[in-house]
């Protein structure tokens, strides 16, 4: 009931992953990101610890492998659990469960990582890793790219909810966080929508909180 696509730029540094389930409110169980360190996916009958647990220890200096095989190690019924993960060198790593939901896949690449459970067949991370090296522009861009792409090679056995997008640069705040926890229409297009919006306004917003005296003004009313 889940697919995700976890990647690296190698361009810029940037993090990022994206998400999309038959479930509401996906991406805030499932999406983690740390500027400087990967972006990790836990999914399938979801643990959210895995995901801040797979990004400490390769803050730690394990690679994306390492990191997923030690948490994995220590965590408990993790048969029941999928975690994507890519690190600061851009090496991904995979753990689907014995016990991971009806047909599930996964496909991995250098900086680039994807996988899915209840799928409508094996055949969709791979679609997704290849649409997501295809495509030109911002990793934003990129990860919706293999979004569409999942959808476009048949996506879940039923209809996704529910879908999100994250990424990190250099703070430690997300770069951007766009969610869409529950709409009966597409939530892959919804936040495709909010990327649209959002993306030419993204830096300024990191400008305001570092150096608000050289932040651009958006004219809402008291912006001055």
């Amino acid at each position: 009931m889940t697919f995700s696509i976890v990647a690296r730029c190698a361009e810029t540094g940037q993090f990022g992953m994206a998400v999309s389930s038959s479930s509401p409110a996906v991406a805030a169980r499932c999406a983690h990101a740390r500027a400087g360190v990967g972006a990790v996916s836990s999914q399938n009958v979801t643990d959210p610890r895995l995901g801040p647990q797979t990004l400490d220890a390769m803050a730690r200096g394990q690679s994306a492998q390492d990191a997923v095989a030690s948490v994995i190690a220590e965590a408990r019924y993790t048969d029941y659990r999928q975690v994507l993960a890519v690190d600061k060198s851009g090496n991904t790593a995979i753990h689907s469960g014995a016990k991971t939901l009806g047909i599930h896949a996964e496909a991995t690449s250098l900086n680039a990582a994807a996988a899915g459970n209840l799928l409508a067949n094996t055949d969709i991370p791979q679609a997704m890793i290849d649409r997501f090296h295809a495509t030109s522009g911002h990793l934003g861009d990129r990860l919706i790219a293999a979004m569409r792409a999942a959808l476009e090679a048949g996506g879940e056995e039923g209809p996704v909810h529910s879908a999100g997008l994250l990424m990190v640069e250099a703070q430690s705040w997300p770069l951007a966080e766009i969610r869409c926890d529950w709409t009966e229409s597409c939530p892959i297009e919804a936040i495709a929508e909010g990327w649209a919006v959002y993306q030419p306004q993204m830096n300024d917003y990191v400008t305001r909180a570092l150096n608000p005296a050289a932040a651009p003004s958006y004219g809402v009313p008291g912006d001055e």
